[in-house]
């Protein structure tokens, strides 16, 4: 049988929790015993494996099962198809409205006035080209992080891919192994399945020969294998695991306000427009095509729909940007999510630790003969096939070789809810033992001399596993430590690598205001003095999870107050999140053990190590494929960025709607021509708005990431909008006053233009602070181009902008500073009234 990779994961827990997969094959793991292969059962925590395993299908027969169709074809898609990205920057409501806009511009004419569309197709392409990179960049990451069963056939086990398994195939499992198709369970070694992704139990259930796997459950303990028995299109529960761990566009505060916002302004667009169509035609009874002109002109600007397509790039840059670190986001709006966090649940080992661990020493107990402990340590590494990272520290210190002629008879595996795991042998000349291996405060009773040592070493950030033998036997799926039965042999003394990035990061979370939750089934003496070592604060006050209240509101409480918790069980990880939750707070929980599936699904944002089980995987929403801690501040850092920048941008878009609007409404009721041409609106959305905003969408930000987006966006973009459109219509009415003559409506709207191009300017230059020098850059530089249009007469002449005379420029030019100091006024207010 070949190899399995090795994974350094190990989830918490004295064993580590999840046995990561075997360095060795199979059967030479319990040869190295003395056994060959398993015989005899102590009680039914262990099935014993069949003295000749099943050898799986054979290739011809693999082969004919593909030629009938009998194979494993779900597609596992990790983003939108192209068909669908393209649908959906193209097919939409406000492309619709757009493109009805555009073809009757290009009917009555000038293609000028028709900027707008290509302006709406450029966006479109962009929104297209740049979610077709994420989908690549994602599509390649997802075959790095996908899931490789182990299939058995021929007698050799061999890694395939999901999509490659078939009918009556014999997939092998060993602990932290997702179940990827049904079948029946043939082989079982203290096999426990956690089902709870498809029942909501939360127990495991230990599976048997004759029972039945589903897809989307997990191995937490033990190992077998099963035979497949629906595969494809026919495992349902298969499509409902693929559906829920795919790439999907979930929930965001962010796109569910924007759809929100649109909403509105769609039911403004309609009586709006008729009431525009109405009006012009009164005014411009004479030239009905001017009157359709100005009619479009006032119902492009209400359409935000750069900040639909904004959003997306926004998202679509940012998935690329975590990508090229090895970051998987298997949902887009997972780095909003974390960009809002403001607890972090961090899993000690695999996360704050790295996975392998040394043997530092091994102190026999009770006078136990030093040589005969080795030789049990020996023997336990050999019983296991798929040694944790403290059982392979433990292989590599005492191999299985110095346990010639002991015999394994049965065997616990380790499970992250017991603590501890054991195996029952029989020794050269004949007699029976039985040994758990474990946490010491869970196999010894309160108060015994060997916990004050113990606690001493957990003071110094080691890690210690009691070797005990019992006079009980495995018996059970689950049986419980019976400390009475139980006479300690030995410690193992072992000593955890700390990551060189962890305590940078912790920093990095310290100064961004989000609190660090340590939780973990270690003792708590010894996970405190590992957060110690990274100068985590609190760590010195760790508390032990066997003492915390059962209750939600204490239990948060303790939360609040804590830092360091040890002794943490999988279902009090999944109540800590739930009752942080309860104090409103959004929570993200690393881990890479099934011991950390349950919390992972319940966090706001569950983050997995690429080296993690299958299961941590399937039900996280960032992967960190380098294993790599300090890549989360880049996940935060980079969703900051999108909400914050997007919140910004939304305050142009959505003030350029309210004063368009308004000005409508102002036009219809005034019965005067509408002041702008479409080409003046592109001209000015262009220069205030969609120019900057992508410059904007995509700098640096760091500020956290706040809740109610529409409220507070609305909160600014009402008034900006309302001092926008009073202005300009001040002074496009006293234009009107001042012009006559045949070019007086053009002089008008020139003078109007100038007034709420200044006016918009200078909110361009309120929602770009803080300044840096290129944001100071960006405004002079729309600034800039604006002077460009005035005074190049070919400009002049294709955009329709003369100033005429020095009177009504000066006006405008004084009416927008006004509004300019109304409008710092009013931010600066509102900033104090509303600090959220």
């Amino acid at each position: 049988m070949t190899e399995r990779a090795e994974t350094p994961h190990d989830a918490e827990g004295p064993h580590d929790g999840p046995a990561a997969p075997p360095a060795v094959p199979h059967q030479d793991a319990r040869q190295r015993a003395g056994t060959g292969a398993a015989e005899g059962t102590a009680g039914g925590a262990h099935e014993p494996a069949a003295a000749v395993r099943p050898s799986g299908l054979t290739a011809a027969e693999v082969a004919e099962r593909v030629a009938r169709g009998e194979v494993n074809d779900v597609p596992v898609r990790s983003s939108r198809s192209t068909a669908d990205i393209v649908r959906a920057n193209v097919f939409t409501r406000f492309n619709a409205i757009i493109g009805v806009l555009f073809a009757i511009i290009l009917v009555v004419g000038p293609l000028q006035d028709g900027l707008f569309g290509f302006v709406i197709l450029a966006n479109t392409l962009i929104g297209i080209v740049q979610e077709l990179r994420a989908k690549r960049t994602l599509d390649n990451l997802a075959v790095v992080g996908e899931a490789r069963p182990t299939v058995r056939r021929d007698g050799v086990g061999t890694e395939v891919r999901t999509g490659e398994i078939v009918l009556g195939d014999l997939v092998e499992l060993c602990p932290g192994d997702k179940v990827v198709v049904d079948g029946t369970v043939t082989e079982s070694d203290g096999l426990e399945i956690d089902e709870s992704l498809l029942t909501g139990e939360a127990d495991p259930v230990h599976k048997r020969p004759g029972d039945t796997v589903m897809s989307g459950s997990f191995v937490v303990a033990g190992s077998g294998a099963f035979t497949t028995t629906r595969v494809g299109r026919e495992a349902y529960a298969a499509q409902l695991a693929e559906e829920a761990s795919r790439f999907t566009l979930v929930h965001s505060e962010l796109r569910s306000g924007i759809s929100q916002i649109l909403k509105y302004i769609t039911w403004m667009i309609v009586p709006a427009a008729v009431g525009l169509v109405l009006s012009q035609l009164l005014v411009e009874g004479d030239d009905p095509d001017e009157a359709v002109r100005r009619m479009v002109g006032g119902i492009v600007p209400m359409v935000p729909e750069g900040l639909v397509l904004l959003t997306s790039i926004a998202f679509a840059i940012g998935v690329v940007r975590l990508g090229r670190q090895q970051c998987l986001v298997q949902e887009l709006p997972a780095i909003e999510g974390l960009a809002r966090v403001d607890v972090v649940c961090l899993d000690k080992t695999g996360t704050l630790t790295e996975g392998g661990m040394d043997v530092t020493e091994v102190r026999p107990l009770d006078g136990a003969d030093p040589a005969y402990v080795r030789q049990v340590l020996a023997a336990l590494g050999g019983s296991d096939p798929h040694p944790n990272a403290s059982l392979k520290a433990i292989i590599g210190a005492h191999p299985p070789g110095g346990a010639e002629g002991w015999r394994c008879t049965g065997t616990l595996p380790f499970s992250s809810a017991r603590k501890y795991s054991g195996a029952a042998f029989t020794e050269p000349g004949g007699a029976r033992s039985t040994w758990l291996l474990g946490a010491p405060d869970v196999l010894l009773p309160p108060g015994s001399p060997t916990l004050a040592e113990t606690d001493r070493l957990n003071e110094q950030g080691l890690r210690v596993l009691l070797l005990a033998r019992t006079s009980r036997s495995l018996d059970g799926p689950a049986p419980v430590a019976d400390p009475a039965a139980t006479t300690p042999a030995a410690l193992v003394v072992l000593e955890q690598r700390l990551r060189p990035e962890a305590a940078d990061t912790l920093r990095y979370f310290a100064d961004q205001n989000v609190a660090a939750k340590v939780v973990s089934g270690d003792n708590a003496v010894s996970v405190g003095a590992v957060a110690a070592k990274l100068e985590l604060p609190g760590a010195e006050s760790a508390v032990d999870a066997r003492t915390l209240p059962g209750g939600r509101e204490e239990l948060a409480q303790a939360l609040e107050e804590g830092t360091v918790f040890g002794r943490v069980t999988p279902q009090q990880k999944r109540d800590m999140v739930g009752a942080l939750q309860s104090r409103g707070h959004t929570v993200a929980m690393t881990g890479d053990g099934v011991n950390d599936v349950l919390a992972l699904k319940d966090a706001d944002i569950g983050v997995s190590m690429g080296s993690g089980s299958e299961a941590t995987k399937a039900v996280a929403q960032i992967v960190l494929l380098n294993n790599s801690f300090a890549t989360l501040p880049s996940v935060v850092a980079e969703g900051r960025r999108v909400i914050g920048n997007i919140e910004r941008v939304a305050n142009l878009f959505l003030t350029k709607t309210v004063y368009s609007v308004l000005l409508a409404l102002l036009v219809i009721c005034s019965q005067v021509p509408y002041p702008f041409l479409p080409r003046h609106l592109t001209l000015l959305g262009g220069l205030t708005i969609g120019i900057p905003a992508f410059f904007l969408a995509l700098a640096p930000n760091r500020e956290r990431a706040r809740p109610h987006f529409v409220r507070r966006v609305m909160r600014y973009a009402v008034p900006s909008g309302l001092i926008a459109a009073a202005a300009t219509f001040t002074v496009y009415l006293l234009a009107r006053s001042h012009y006559t003559g045949p070019d007086a409506l053009a002089a008008e709207t020139s003078a109007a233009t100038l007034t709420l191009f200044l006016v918009a300017l200078w909110v361009l230059a309120i929602v770009a602070r803080p300044y840096t020098w290129w944001r100071i850059g960006l405004v002079l530089t729309m600034a800039t181009a604006f002077a460009a249009v005035l005074v190049t007469p070919f400009l002049q002449e294709f955009f329709a902008v003369r100033l005429v005379g020095t009177v009504m420029p000066w006006t405008a030019v004084g009416a927008a500073a006004v509004s300019a100091a109304v409008l710092e006024g009013v931010w600066r207010w509102i900033g104090r009234r509303f600090p959220d």
